[in-house]
């Protein structure tokens, strides 16, 4: 038997002001309550994992701006690709990276990443 689509919407998400529990990844990063909701719900455990992997790149680990807060964002195209993007300040983009193919149910997600933490913006 397949497994459901996922589920989820930005209502859901906005529900979360906060977090009574941290998660870590395997690379070390720590994420919120309703980050995990959005990775369980939506499919979105691939998304901590982008956003982990680049806190490594010398492009994001060296930039001073980069080091006090991230604007991420992930925009999922019509043809099921979908593209992430690490802003510095509103279209000051400062990396992206390509995703050939997702499920992920919503057509854009925005997180925050600030002192290790990946966190919805309602939480911040």
């Amino acid at each position: 038997m397949a497994n459901p689509p996922y589920s989820l919407t930005e209502d859901e998400l906005s529900q979360f002001t906060g977090t009574s529990q941290y998660y870590q990844h395997p690379l070390g990063v720590l994420y919120t309550d309703g980050v995990q909701y959005m990775a369980e719900r939506g499919g979105g455990y691939w998304i901590i994992d982008v956003i982990a992997a680049w806190q490594l790149h010398p492009q994001v680990a060296l930039d001073p701006m980069l080091q006090q807060i991230q604007f991420w964002k992930l925009i999922v195209h019509d043809d099921g690709s979908a593209t992430m993007f690490c802003e510095r300040d509103t279209d000051d983009v400062a990396v992206s990276q390509r995703i050939p193919l997702t499920d992920f149910p919503l057509k854009q997600l925005r997180l925050y990443f600030q002192n290790g933490v990946v966190l919805l913006p309602s939480e911040y």
